[in-house]
């Protein structure tokens, strides 16, 4: 395995949730801040920002169940509501109240069925704000590749062969695609990414997981409302030109959420902004906390 994909695993550790060994990473100091990762990969993925924001935060991360350093089971029913009650238990398992939410891709519907329960007092802890990166927010803009089409919405014999027969170089194709013309991924992290698939044999379940893309269909109303209504500061930070969830899907959030909040990177970001622009990403970011706390000194004044 490449070398600076076992230096991030060593920097974590795991513990066992509901019989499955879950890898988690936690440092930094300051305020609390927990970043989700998106699919297929992992928290691998924040690595170019990971420095800079553990200077600032103390930052919590862990990768899901059946991706990345996690136990991936190869007959389970892989759901947002089971991702929400880790996410909980490792909460209390850290020992933290309240913490600020950053997301990207499939995280972002994690954060958006958190939001729906929040709303039903359904947490063991305050959401002090919330940041989306491109993903799938609203399934009426989001335009999946093909391969997340064969993979998710065959019959699951026929998604399962198909998960057995994806090479490294399909895999570097369709990564390709959803970055920007001038921050193609090096051949390298191509390699990483291969690696962390594959981790524990998770190409063989990429198609149960990639299942999930689809299953936002059931949640829409109730999750969009849960944006609509919280009073929970939301941001969301975007590459537009990514192909799946860009310019577009910026649009719709334009469209759809009261008062919204969008940064929009470079014309020619992808879909991994972390790791395309990560120093923008990180400039946003902190341009978004510093509105967080100039809004909550006013609302103190008045």
């Amino acid at each position: 395995m490449d070398k600076e994909v076992i230096a991030w695993k060593n920097r974590g550790r795991t513990t066992v949730i509901n019989g499955h060994q879950i890898f988690y990473i936690k440092e930094g100091n300051g305020p609390n801040l927990l970043i989700l990762h998106g699919y297929p990969f992992n928290t691998f993925e924040w690595k170019s920002v990971w420095g800079n924001l553990v200077k600032n935060y103390t930052v919590f991360t862990f990768d899901y169940l059946g991706m990345g350093f996690s136990d991936k089971p190869k007959n389970h029913d892989y759901n947002f509501q089971e991702h929400c009650e880790m996410v909980n238990f490792l909460i209390e398992f850290w020992g933290i109240k309240q913490t600020h939410i950053l997301s990207h891709d499939l995280g972002v519907s994690i954060v958006q069925e958190l939001l729906a329960r929040d709303l039903a007092s359904q947490n063991s802890f305050t959401m002090q704000s919330v940041v989306f990166m491109n993903g799938g927010l609203f399934m009426d803009s989001y335009k999946p590749r093909m391969i997340q089409r064969l993979l998710s919405q065959s019959p699951k014999p026929i998604g399962k062969l198909l998960s057995q027969l994806l090479t490294k170089k399909k895999l570097e194709k369709s990564v390709k695609s959803v970055f920007g013309p001038n921050t193609q991924p090096t051949d390298q992290l191509i390699h990483q990414f291969w690696n962390i698939l594959n981790y524990k044999d998770g190409k063989s379940i990429a198609y149960l997981i990639g299942r999930l893309v689809f299953d936002k269909l059931n949640h829409q109303e109730r999750w969009i409302s849960a944006m609509q209504n919280t009073k929970i500061p939301m941001c969301f930070i975007n590459g537009p030109f990514d192909p799946n969830s860009g310019i577009h899907m910026a649009n719709r959030y334009k469209e759809l959420i009261p008062n919204p909040k969008v940064k929009l990177l470079g014309e020619g970001i992808g879909h991994w902004p972390q790791i395309e622009d990560p120093s923008g990403v990180l400039s946003y970011y902190q341009e978004f906390r510093n509105e967080i706390h100039e809004t909550t000194n006013s609302n103190s004044l008045d």
